[in-house]
């Protein structure tokens, strides 16, 4: 398909042409006469003609080439845009480019495309702006999916990344207005392509970032204005070359989403942590400007302290609370509870406000590890201190109590044995009065039992087999030691005794003192 320069036919009469006509008059046997030939075209189907509009219909425009007829340019030829008025493509008289794909339909009609005759040059031209990186110019005539779409002769694709040198949020802004693109991607056999207006501003502004990169150095702070936010952080502007603030780098504490800290628009103070000349990469950090409250927690609290936090996320292996605004420590799932714990969240959920104890403060790696577990044992064994100080002062109140009625109790027993006339009984030996004082507390007491008469021994002798209940519990006096030994024999094969064989044993000993110690008192009564 190639432009044509349209020529008279070769049918011309024979003559002079006149001068001053344009050949459109030939002086012919000396007479003047109209040269009709010179006003026909010579041309073939897909030639580009040029010609003027003579008519505009709703469906479609007349326009004069030169023929013996007027072209026809159907309403859907005229432009790439989807159902255009003819009105707004053309005026009357107007001079257009047309390419001919018909010389004579059905109808005899010679049909003619605006369309293709401009996409046939703009091919042209945008190859050309591809080959020399020139950059070309369209206007935005529709907006769809993922960008813009730049009449150009043909479409152009604008993909909505590319339309600035930060993302664009409303792409309906820029309907109608004529943009300046690079072409960055050409297929003619599938008429794509595809355009970049980023690539145009990045080079007006190349000398402006060279600059900016220029007079900024490491550990500077700045102000900048937030013009994106992404998943793993925001970009900040910087008055002509973008910076990121990694999502590590907003705030001391822990941070899900950059939205949280910070919006598109806020103005920031931020500080250069690195640049990467080569590439045009520089990173900067939002909480190296405010208080770090590590220092807060180095400077103010040593292992061991137990402080208030609340629970800010469970994980797996055990769950994070934040004990100061900005710092967060683990309580590892062993740490969690006295018991074995399957899940973290058996025994905590975020939001939880519970006392921990701090186990480890390693400042090199900024990290805490707490204990909540420790916690709870400390309160269990302060509680068993406080019940074993009670049940040692009840003891003491207890004996002081038991020595202050014993005296009297005494006292009563030996006056009312004399006010009856009883005899005192004899004082034993000095070496039986050591044993006495030796005697565990069981045996001081057994003299207080009452005791049976003499005669009531032998029923204990009696058979064991008739026996239905268990003999009484208090001890014989007055039986010699070989009956005492029987009659404990006897009684341990049949009933359990409530006092130990040693018991029984030392209240037989005291027997037979008391016995031998009252024995003087009946001889002297006899004779």
């Amino acid at each position: 398909m190639t432009d044509t320069t349209i020529t008279p036919e070769s049918t011309a009469p024979t003559g002079t042409p006149v001068e001053g006509s344009g050949g459109l008059l030939m002086e012919v046997d000396g007479k003047v006469v109209p040269n009709y030939a010179a006003t026909m075209v010579s041309f073939e189907e897909g030639d580009v003609v040029k010609g003027h509009v003579v008519r505009i219909d709703k469906d479609e425009v007349l326009v004069d080439i030169g023929y013996k007829s007027e072209g026809v340019i159907p309403s859907h030829e005229l432009s790439i845009r989807k159902s255009v008025n003819p009105a707004d493509e053309v005026e009357l008289g107007e001079e257009v480019d047309a390419l001919v794909l018909t010389k004579e339909d059905n109808e005899g009609r010679l049909v003619l495309s605006k369309k293709r005759a401009r996409f046939e040059k703009a091919w042209r031209r945008i190859e050309a702006a591809a080959e020399s990186g020139e950059p070309v110019e369209g206007n935005v005539i529709e907006v769809v999916k993922g960008g813009l779409i730049l009449d150009l002769g043909v479409r152009g694709f604008l993909p909505a990344s590319l339309v600035d040198i930060r993302r664009v949020h409303n792409l309906e802004e820029f309907t109608g207005q004529t943009l300046e693109c690079k072409v960055i991607e050409l297929n003619r056999s599938r008429n794509n392509v595809v355009l970049s207006r980023r690539a145009v501003l990045e080079e007006e502004r190349k000398e402006v970032r060279e600059q900016i990169l220029g007079r900024l150095e490491a550990g500077q702070v700045v102000e900048g204005k937030i013009s994106n936010i992404v998943d793993f952080g925001a970009f900040v502007d910087l008055d002509g070359i973008d910076g990121l603030i990694h999502i590590s780098e907003l705030s001391w504490s822990h941070v899900n989403h950059p939205s949280e800290v910070v919006a598109i628009g806020d103005t920031v103070r931020i500080k250069v942590l690195d640049i990467d000349r080569d590439r045009q990469r520089i990173s900067l950090g939002l909480k190296q400007t405010q208080e770090d409250p590590w220092q807060r927690v180095i400077s103010t609290h040593r292992p061991g302290d137990v402080l208030e936090g609340a629970v800010t996320k469970v994980v797996a292996f055990g769950a994070f609370v934040e004990i100061l605004p900005g710092v967060e420590g683990l309580v590892h799932i062993s740490e969690l509870a006295d018991h074995h714990v399957e899940s973290p969240s058996e025994v905590v959920e975020p939001g939880t406000k519970l006392n921990v104890k701090i186990l480890e403060i390693d400042e090199e790696r900024r990290r805490l590890s707490l204990s909540i577990k420790q916690v709870a044992e400390g309160k269990m064994a302060m509680g068993d201190l406080g019940e074993q100080i009670d049940a040692a002062a009840a003891e003491d109140s207890a004996e002081d109590s038991g020595e202050s009625t014993a005296g009297p109790v005494a006292a009563e027993d030996s006056s009312s044995s004399q006010a009856a006339g009883e005899e005192p009984t004899a004082a034993p030996p000095a070496d039986e009065a050591v044993e006495a004082e030796e005697a565990p507390p069981a045996e001081a007491e057994a003299p207080a039992v009452e005791e049976p008469a003499a005669e009531e021994a032998p029923a204990a002798e009696g058979p064991v087999a008739e026996a239905e209940e268990p003999p009484a519990v208090e001890e014989p006096v007055a039986e010699t030691p070989e009956e005492a030994e029987e009659a404990e024999q006897e009684g341990e094969s049949v009933v359990e005794r409530p006092d130990s064989p040693d018991d029984v044993d030392e209240a037989a000993g005291e027997s037979d003192e008391t016995g031998d110690a009252e024995s003087p008192a009946e001889d002297s009564s006899e004779s």
